[in-house]
C-alpha cells in the first residue's frame, strides 16, 4: 500500500516535471520562431538547435540566443 501511494505521488510528480520542461520547449520554439531581433539565418539556426537538441537546445537558446533588452540599466 505505501509503495503504490509513492509510486503514483512520483509518477505526478515526474509528470508535472516533464509537462513543463515540453512547455518551455514549445515556449522557446515559437520565440526562436518569432524573434524579430535575429535574421533569417539567425533564425533558422535557432530553431534547429531547439528543435534536434530538444530541452538543452531550448536551456541554450534562452540562456544565450534571446537577444538581450537595449538600453536596460
Amino acid at each position: 500500500m505505501v509503495f503504490s501511494i509513492v509510486g503514483i505521488f512520483a509518477f505526478l510528480v515526474l509528470g508535472v516535471i516533464i509537462l513543463a520542461a515540453f512547455a518551455f520547449w514549445i515556449w522557446m520554439l515559437i520565440h526562436a520562431i518569432t524573434n524579430k531581433g535575429l535574421n533569417d539565418t539567425e533564425k533558422l539556426i535557432w530553431v534547429l538547435v531547439v528543435l534536434f537538441l530538444h530541452f538543452i537546445g531550448a536551456l541554450i537558446y534562452f540562456f544565450v540566443g534571446r537577444p538581450r533588452a537595449v538600453g536596460a540599466a
